[in-house]
């Protein structure tokens, strides 16, 4: 993108919106971010109108100008660390975006028939797509990087062998992976550890082609919404997928998980988090990443499993999970040239943003990584965290 003409933008921002512009330059001065600065973390504008659609729409309008052309940033991810923990949000008079704010608190947008919206609209965009950004597993979850991994393969296989080592798992046993992506875990469990497995997704795409890379393993691909899941399993995972579930779901999850889990066995859950219960789903996330999703606290979480399970263990890795979003961040970039011509400029920009700013928010500790685990009236003797280097 072109350098912008300050002169004319500062000329046409006073002439619009000088009040915004003063407003939003305010705001920001407290993380210490600059409009047309020239750090790497400032924001450079290209239309002077960007202030007022931000004040107006929040998150979304920030997102939807990024996606526009109208205002860049050399490190998005350093723009959105410092803005969340300054916690500028809290800053802004919520009232503009009631309406999100109720339609997330009122509707049940995770119902039977909408789940399968966002492995429409996110999953299903292309195999070849994700094989370039991720791993050679396909994980598309939180890296383990604090045990001494180099790279992103390493990463995601000391994930994959800290849950397997959590579950317990030995020859024979039978494992439920709900919302398995492409079966990176099972392929994962069922070749070092010698289980057979089941796993469920709301994907297409990524039921199709983890079963073609799961050939010749006991596991098995079901394309299902877990709700329907009536059968037992010694062991049960789930890893990324409690994100889609929604707090007017919690519990029913849970109570499928509980009726599902064998009564001496292990339930392990890997999900995203924050830190707040009152907040609101990202309206621009919601919109063009994650349509319906809703991050759980540890109290919702919580309140769901109580009286199902016993909570044996709670992990917290989510600063891994800026170092993973760079690493995929990088293997996109790299990438992206012989995707360009399919997918377009506006594409680009709306991943780059999604991201890096999601790398922000967990450096920000804005967003958490949690790994729960569960048994059904406790462990005899106790439950005892494996050594994870």
């Amino acid at each position: 993108m072109a350098t912008p003409d300050l002169e004319a933008v500062h000329s046409a921002r006073e002439a619009t919106g000088s009040a915004a512009w003063r407003f939003a330059a305010d705001l920001l001065a407290h993380a210490d971010v600059r409009l047309n600065g020239t750090r790497e973390w400032d924001m450079r504008i290209h239309d002077p109108h960007v202030p007022e659609r931000v004040l107006a729409l929040g998150n979304l309008g920030l997102g939807e100008a990024y996606m526009d052309g109208q205002w860049d940033c050399d490190r998005l991810d350093e723009f959105f660390a410092r803005v969340l923990r300054s916690h500028l949000d809290e800053r802004i008079d919520p009232a503009r975006l009631v309406f999100h704010a109720l339609k997330a608190r009122l509707m049940n947008r995770q119902t039977t028939r909408r789940a399968w919206k966002v492995g429409q609209k996110h999953y299903d965009i292309g195999n070849a797509f994700y094989e370039a950004m991720l791993d050679r597993r396909m994980t598309y979850t939180c890296g383990y990087w604090s045990g001494g991994a180099k790279t992103l393969d390493e990463a995601q296989e000391a994930k994959l062998d800290m849950i397997c080592r959590k579950l317990g798992l030995q020859p024979g046993m039978r494992l439920l992976d709900i919302g398995c992506g492409w079966g990176s875990l099972m392929q994962f469990a069922a070749e070092r550890y010698g289980v057979s497995c089941v796993g469920v997704t709301i994907s297409k795409e990524q039921a199709a082609l983890g079963a073609e890379r799961c050939q010749g393993l006991p596991v098995e691909f079901r394309l299902e919404d877990y709700r329907l899941l009536d059968e037992k399993f010694d062991r049960i995972a789930s890893v990324g997928m409690f994100e889609h579930v929604g707090p007017k779901n919690y519990r029913t999850y849970m109570e499928v998980a509980q009726r599902c889990l064998a009564d001496d066995g292990i339930f392990l859950l890997h999900t995203i988090g924050k830190n707040r219960r009152e907040t609101t789903p990202d309206a621009w996330i919601d919109k063009y990443i994650f349509p319906n999703g809703e991050l759980p606290t540890i109290g919702q979480i919580a309140d769901a499993s109580g009286g199902l399970f016993v909570t044996e263990d709670l992990h917290n890795f989510g600063a891994d999970y800026d170092r993973t979003l760079m690493a995929w961040h990088a293997n996109f970039e790299a990438a992206w040239p012989r995707f360009e011509a399919q997918m377009g400029e506006r594409f680009y920009r709306m991943w780059r943003y999604y991201l890096l700013s999601c790398a922000g928010a967990f450096r920000a500790r804005d967003i958490q990584l949690w790994q729960w685990v569960f048994a059904k009236q406790g462990l005899r003797g106790g439950y005892r965290r494996p050594a994870l280097g």
